[in-house]
């Protein structure tokens, strides 16, 4: 990470998932970071996204040990919900576990920039960056179904796109971005990969941390894939 300052600082939210567990791992190994908080709902300190008290307390923990952070990793989600698989029709909606896609893939990462957020530095390049997903492009959807996953990923694009605003002027150096890590070999994924070419969690974390060593303040608020480009919304 040479864009960022020697001895920088780093939190992984869903460092147990196979993507966190690999940015982790990676970060924790950068010569010129100085420390790397791995935070999950088994960790310690826990977070858990249905009690929010779990986030302010993680983060007061976290100042009280740090202060400031210059990179924040959010890489937590859900796509099977209570071993149910993503709609194919809107027949199939179903409130509750519509509901806890939102939980986890949009309300969550709102929380999570409430609480954290104070932690990024004026006046130096800092990141707080959300693994998002392609099909929660509008744009870029030519297929249907999946509308809960899709409809929460889309939610958590606005809010990091909103969020991207408001901190630019707030924390000058700031960045606030969305990514997307690809078709990642994880259980997440494996029901569903069909056809398409997949990464190991190693490789998409290393494409995922080049991408973001190598974005600018001005690429703020934008939505960007594991090869750099950028993702219609």
């Amino acid at each position: 990470m040479e864009s960022l300052r020697p001895g920088f600082t780093v939190i992984v939210f869903g460092a147990t998932g196979g993507i966190g567990r690999a940015l982790t791992r990676q970060i924790e190994q950068m010569e010129n970071c100085a420390q790397c908080f791995a935070l999950s709902r088994t960790g310690s300190p826990a977070i858990d996204f249905s009690d929010e008290d779990t986030l302010a307390e993680a983060a007061a923990f976290i100042q009280s040990r740090q202060g400031e952070i210059d990179l924040m990793i959010d890489a937590t989600g859900v796509l099977t919900i209570k071993g149910a698989r993503p709609e194919k029709t809107i027949r199939q909606i179903d409130p509750v576990r519509m509901a806890e896609a939102f939980l986890v893939n949009s309300i969550g990462p709102a929380l999570l920039l409430k609480h954290f957020s104070p932690l990024l530095p004026r006046g130096r390049k800092s990141i707080f960056a959300s693994l998002s997903a392609r099909v929660g492009s509008i744009t870029d959807n030519a297929s249907g179904g999946w509308i809960g996953y899709r409809a929460s990923k889309a939610a958590l694009n606005q809010i990091i796109h909103t969020a991207a605003i408001e901190l630019s002027m707030k924390k000058t150096g700031s960045l606030v971005v969305a990514l997307q890590p690809g078709t990642v070999d994880t259980p997440l994924s494996q029901p569903y990969r069909g056809r398409h070419a997949t990464l190991s969690p190693d490789e998409a974390a290393k494409r995922l941390l080049a991408v973001i060593d190598g974005l600018s303040p001005e690429e703020s608020g934008g939505f960007f894939d594991h090869k750099g480009q950028r993702v219609p919304w």
